[in-house]
């Protein structure tokens, strides 16, 4: 009995026959880019798999081309990615064909008719039709390259595809991935000067459809349409007083919903067991109100996409800092865990210093010493390396007869950071004395805490309430807004702009970008607006260090990558800021300016900068300004390094080959440009010297005004020393911050790149 002939179901209903040619020609046009797959074997596997059935959809065949080539990938064939890319680009191109109403065959359809229609529908802002003109809207849809569409990995496409192109309220597609891009540049760039306009939203276009850089993740999802903010995180100092606390809870809650990340100072909260208005003992300290936080992580997620994200940090002389540091401990009382918070510790040099030498470690209730020294303890940090304001504070407070104190052994402490850290990867580390030494706007501010991710670190103070009362029946509520820091993000994609020798186009326009999402955006809490407006900070990172590395055939573990790292790091740097200067030029420097280390040359001396370029744009800063206070920051990238294809953040791979995996199915991926020359330098985090990447990272700080999210790759086998030993190593090398110790979950195997 002969087979009934498979048949083909599409969209619209109808059937046709199943046609080998057909699905063969298709292949073969695809992978005429890919001479060096085995199309044959795939082709026969594809053609045996639809044969052996009776109904196949055109989307069950979509989905077979793409697992099919994504189990193909491995070491030897890494480009099945970019083939697999290539196919599921064609399911796009299909799908917005017809939800727009143009012919599949053009890929992309008409731009003007697509802004229209978004707009009508409430997804795209309406100002994109008002601040630009048909002609210019035209235009600019000419200058789409929609063949840049073929520089996506198979997971890039994906993640953009899934997570931010628009999409109508019932997630049909409309937007394709280069109008998206477009979308974003123009969005930028709409209050720029009309004769220059143009061509700065062109240049925009052509950083982002290079793949040469990444927008921060609210900014990718967010620009050009009708909801959401564009910034990516957000620091709170939450001051003492139970009006502080619950109004700081609200800010993180409109912060949360709009899609922003929020880091939270927690250390002037007085600590459990102190007085409130002079009755003894009745506090609960921090734990509470952590508590608190967490649940307003969990309940007021990001525009429906995942719950918020927050991190807390505490002093390590609060006197709760125990609780706080067992907070997201798997064992014990419930009641005081927090398991859906990150933590991060504040820690001064004197601590370090004392944890080396086995000494006490005193603890402080901080409303206490308020009360008795008249000062707040945290107020204070080390001016220099050994002496300063916060040891000899830290003195009197320990020597003061009316202060209560804890004594503990530094150690003892440090011991229960690195238990939470190999258990759930936190506490982050916090150096706050080399943050605050190297704060160019230290003239009107201190910097407590870090951000959600550890790169930014920027002056920030408590809102606080002053009054209120009535008036014509409404009720008035009058407050000192705070430096509450904002975050406005977007990254260098390294083996793409240094490979081709584009920083010096690229840094400008990623600058002016990130200078236009302050003056665009829309924060709904008004003291961040402020201090949005008042230091106009942007943090400008870059990711792809461990692909370019492998490019330019350096070792990671190598005096050559350290040197780099410096050299390299220093030209962004004077990219950077010489941008800043040529906007403050054209537009104006941040309200701030004036006195500070920028404004006073200070910035560039404590760096070392002399040689004659840096002097020159030094004097050139100190007579023009500069557009933004804090300029550069190193964030973790994760998901804007898979969408660009690259290594993430500056830090090296996982593993050669490994599965990214997401809701409801694994993708395959390795590490890029994966090839003979390549696949020995790619060596797995796991298997690196940790000293290798502090040193590297080190060189790389001195150019970085804010942080860097730096992680430290161990072994679950790691012993409490060596930990301790590459704390105290980045502690010492002047690093700022570190970001998560990463321990592997089991023995690792064996380094293929060592056994080379």
């Amino acid at each position: 009995m002969l087979q009934t002939a498979t048949m083909i179901h599409d969209e619209q209903g109808q059937y046709e026959p199943f046609s080998k040619e057909r699905i063969t020609s298709f292949i073969q046009k695809i992978g005429g880019s890919f001479p060096q797959l085995d199309l044959e074997s795939y082709t026969q596997k594809i053609t045996n798999t639809i044969l052996n059935r009776e109904i196949f959809t055109k989307k069950q065949i979509t989905n077979l081309l793409v697992l099919e080539g994504l189990a193909n990938i491995n070491e030897q064939e890494p480009d099945w990615t970019y083939f697999c890319a290539r196919v599921y680009l064609h399911k796009l191109y299909n799908e917005a064909a017809t939800n727009r109403g143009y012919d599949s065959k053009q890929n992309y359809g008409p731009f003007l008719p697509l802004v229209e229609t978004l707009v009508e529908m409430g997804i795209y802002q309406k100002s994109l039709l008002t601040d630009y003109s048909k002609e210019e809207i035209e235009y600019l849809g000419a200058v789409i390259q929609q063949e840049n569409d073929h520089l996506f990995t198979y997971i890039g496409l994906r993640t953009l595809s899934d997570r931010y192109i628009a999409k109508d309220y019932n997630k049909n597609i409309f937007e394709l991935p280069q109008e998206r891009f477009m979308i974003i540049a123009m969005s930028l760039m709409k209050k720029e000067a009309k004769g220059e306009r143009l061509h700065l939203v062109k240049e925009a276009y052509w950083a982002l459809s290079q793949l040469m850089m990444t927008v921060a993740t609210p900014t990718l999802s967010n620009a050009g349409k009708t909801v959401g903010q564009l910034s990516s995180c957000f620091i709170d100092t939450v001051d003492d007083s139970l009006q502080g606390i619950y109004d700081s809870n609200t800010d993180i809650a409109n912060l949360s919903k709009s899609g922003g990340g929020i880091g939270v100072y927690i250390g002037k909260i007085r600590s459990r067991g102190s007085d409130i208005k002079g009755y003894k003992g009745v506090s609960s300290g921090v734990i509470p109100w952590m508590k608190q936080i967490n649940n307003t992580a969990v309940s007021v997620d990001q525009l429906g996409q995942r719950k918020g994200a927050i991190a807390v940090y505490l002093d390590v002389w609060h006197k709760d800092i125990f609780s706080f540091l067992d907070s997201k401990l798997n064992n014990g009382d419930e009641r005081l865990r927090t398991h859906d918070l990150f933590t991060g510790v504040c820690i001064p040099d004197l601590f370090m210093e004392k944890v080396e030498a086995r000494e006490e470690w005193h603890l402080f209730d901080p409303h206490e010493v308020r009360n008795v020294m008249g000062y707040s303890l945290e107020d204070f940090y080390d001016e220099k390396t050994g002496s300063g304001s916060f040891r000899q504070k830290y003195e009197e407070c320990v020597n003061h007869p009316d202060l209560s104190s804890e004594k503990v052994l530094a150690i003892d402490i440090m011991k229960r950071i690195m238990i939470s850290q190999l258990e759930t990867g936190t506490p982050y580390m916090f150096y706050r004395d080399e943050v605050n030494r190297k704060n160019a706007n230290a003239h009107i501010g201190m910097v407590y805490c870090s951000n959600l991710c550890t790169e930014i670190t920027q002056n920030q103070s408590a809102t606080t309430v002053d009054e209120q009362f009535t008036e014509d029946g409404k009720i008035i509520t009058v407050k000192t807004p705070g430096d509450f820091v904002v975050c406005n993000l977007s990254s260098i994609n390294l083996a793409k702009a240094v490979s081709k020798n584009a920083l010096d186009r690229l840094i400008p326009i990623q600058v002016r970008m990130l200078d236009n999402v302050i003056d665009l955006n829309t924060i709904p809490v008004l003291q961040a607006q402020i201090t949005n407006q008042k230091y106009r900070s942007i943090g400008l990172g870059t990711f792809g260090w461990h692909h370019l590395l492998a490019l330019k055939g350096i070792k990671w573990e190598s005096e050559e990558a350290v040197h780099y790292a410096n050299e390299l790091y220093e030209k962004i740097a004077y990219l950077t800021i010489q941008a800043s200067n040529d906007l403050a030029k054209e537009k104006g420097a941040y309200p701030a300016f004036k006195d500070s280390a920028w404004h006073t040359g200070q910035y560039f001396e404590s760096r070392g900068y002399e040689d004659e370029n840096w002097q020159s744009l030094k004097e050139d800063v100190q007579k023009f300004g500069i557009r933004n206070g804090y300029l550069m920051a190193i964030a973790p990238n994760a998901s804007t390094s898979i969408i660009a294809g690259s290594t993430a953040s500056i830090d090296p791979i996982f593993q050669k080959l490994y599965s990214e995996e997401k809701k409801d199915y694994k993708i395959p991926v390795t590490a890029p440009d994966l090839n003979p020359d390549t696949f020995w330098l790619y060596k797995s985090a796991y298997h690196i010297d940790q000293e290798w990447s502090i040193m590297q990272n080190a060189a790389r700080q001195r150019h970085i005004d804010q942080a860097i999210s730096f992680n430290l790759y161990v072994v679950n086998t790691i012993q409490a020393k060596e930990l301790l030993a590459l704390h105290l190593s980045a502690w010492r090398s002047g690093m700022k911050t570190t970001y998560y110790v990463r321990s592997t979950s089991s023995d690792i195997e064996e380094c293929d790149s060592c056994a080379s």
